[in-house]
C-alpha cells in the first residue's frame, strides 16, 4: 500500500473514482502474493500491480465494469481457466483478485496509520453476495478500529477481538460470524510497515544506496555529523536525514526487527560508535565498509570495548555482495544482500 499511495493521493485530490485491486489467494507459481495491490482510475491510470503484468489488462476491465455498476468483483483466474492463456496466466499459477470502488474515507484513515508508521489491518468482506459484501473495518494491529463501514453493526470491536489480529502476521482468507447473518468469509489484509534502511555515512556510495533502496520501498533515514555530506540535495530521496553523532542519531531512529542498518563511513569515529548501538539492537541486517585488513582491526577495537563475539558474529563484513568497484555497482551489491537476508535467501555464485 505504502508503494502506491502517492499516486492515489493524487487521483482523490484531481476527485477521480478509485479502484482498488487485491490479491487474495494465490495458487502454484501466481508471481505476486495475497495482499499485493493495484489500484486504478476509469481513465484508466494505473499504479501497483497483482500479477507482475500477467493479468492486469483483464482486472482493470472488469474493475471499470463492476465500479459503473455500484458492485464488487470477485475475479479468479488460472491454468484451468478458458482465460489463462488470454491474460497470461499459461505457464502456470492460479489468483483470487478482489475488486472495489475506494472509499476516500478509507484512504484517509490508511494515510493517518501509515503516517504514524503503524501496521494496519484491513477487514473485508468477500463472500457471500449479500447486504454486508464490500464491507471493510480498518485497525492498528492493536484492534483499535479507525474505520468501519459495517453501519448495521452494532459492536464492530466485537468482531475484531474475535479474530485475535495481534496473532495475524500475514494476509489470509477466513470466516466471520457476523450476528444475524450466515457466517461470511473475508480477507484479512495485514498492510506492514516498509523496510526501514538506516544508512551511517553520506559518503558517495550512500547517495547510490538510497536511490536504489527508495526504488524498493524502503524508508531511508541517513545519519552523518558531518554537515556537507547530509544533506537533502545529496540526499533527495531520503525520507529523514539526522546530521547527528551516532549517540545522538540513533535516539531518533526506532530500532527494531524491520530495520536493516549500512555504515559506510570509513571512519572509526563514526563506525565504531554507531557499531556499539546497532548491534546491541533488534536490527535485522548490519553491514559494515571496509577490507577485511581493516575489518579485522575494527573488531580488535570493539571487543576491547565491551562487544561480544556473538554480537560480532552478526556483522555483514565485508558489506554486501561483491558485484564490482564502482560506487553505484558497490550500492546494488549492498542492496543486493540485504534484500537476501530479509527473505531468508541463501546467497549463491
Amino acid at each position: 500500500m505504502y508503494e502506491i499511495a502517492s499516486e492515489i493521493e493524487q487521483w482523490f485530490n484531481q476527485e477521480k473514482p478509485v479502484c482498488l485491486a487485491t490479491v487474495i489467494r494465490t495458487w502454484g507459481s501466481s508471481p505476486r502474493p495475497a495482499g499485493a495491490k493495484m489500484a486504478f482510475t476509469p481513465d484508466p491510470f494505473i499504479t501497483g500491480s497483482v500479477s507482475g503484468g500477467c493479468v492486469e489488462g483483464a482486472v482493470i476491465e472488469a474493475g471499470i465494469q463492476a465500479m459503473k455498476k455500484g458492485e464488487t468483483a470477485l475475479l479468479h483466474y488460472g491454468v484451468a481457466d478458458e482465460t489463462a492463456v488470454s491474460v497470461g496466466l499459461a505457464c502456470g499459477g492460479e489468483i483470487d483478485v478482489f475488486v472495489r470502488q475506494f472509499d476516500i474515507a478509507l484512504f484517509r484513515a490508511m494515510q493517518n496509520l501509515m503516517q504514524t508508521q503503524t501496521t494496519a489491518i484491513l477487514l473485508t468482506v468477500i463472500e457471500p453476495r449479500s447486504t454486508f459484501l464490500g464491507c471493510e473495518i480498518l485497525s492498528d494491529e492493536k484492534g483499535l478500529i479507525v474505520y468501519s463501514n459495517f453501519k448495521t453493526i452494532d459492536d464492530p470491536e466485537g468482531l475484531i477481538k474475535s479474530l485475535d489480529l495481534a496473532q495475524v502476521k500475514q494476509s489470509k482468507i477466513t470466516a466471520l460470524e457476523i450476528p444475524g447473518q450466515n457466517p461470511a468469509k473475508i480477507f484479512i489484509d495485514v498492510i506492514s510497515l516498509p523496510p526501514v534502511l538506516v544508512i551511517v555515512g553520506g559518503v558517495h556510495i550512500a547517495v547510490a544506496l538510497a536511490a536504489l533502496a527508495k526504488a524498493l520501498n524502503f524508508h531511508v533515514i541517513v545519519i552523518d555529523p558531518r554537515k556537507a555530506f547530509a544533506t537533502r540535495e545529496r540526499f533527495p530521496q531520503a525520507d529523514q536525514i539526522i546530521q547527528e553523532w551516532p549517540d545522538e542519531a540513533f535516539q531518533k531512529v526506532a530500532m527494531n526487527s524491520n530495520v536493516d542498518v549500512a555504515i559506510l563511513t570509513h571512519d572509526p569515529k563514526i563506525d565504531d560508535p554507531a557499531l556499539k548501538i546497532v548491534l546491541s539492537s533488534p536490527a535485522q541486517y548490519i553491514g559494515v565498509l571496509g577490507s577485511r585488513m581493516t575489518h579485522k582491526k575494527r573488531r580488535q577495537r570493539l571487543l576491547a570495548e565491551g562487544i561480544t563475539e556473538q554480537q560480532l558474529a552478526r556483522l555483514h563484513a565485508p558489506i554486501g555482495i561483491d558485484l564490482g568497484k564502482t560506487p553505484q555497482e558497490i550500492a546494488l551489491g549492498i542492496l543486493a544482500e540485504i534484500v537476501a537476508v530479509r527473505n531468508g535467501r541463501k546467497i549463491k555464485w
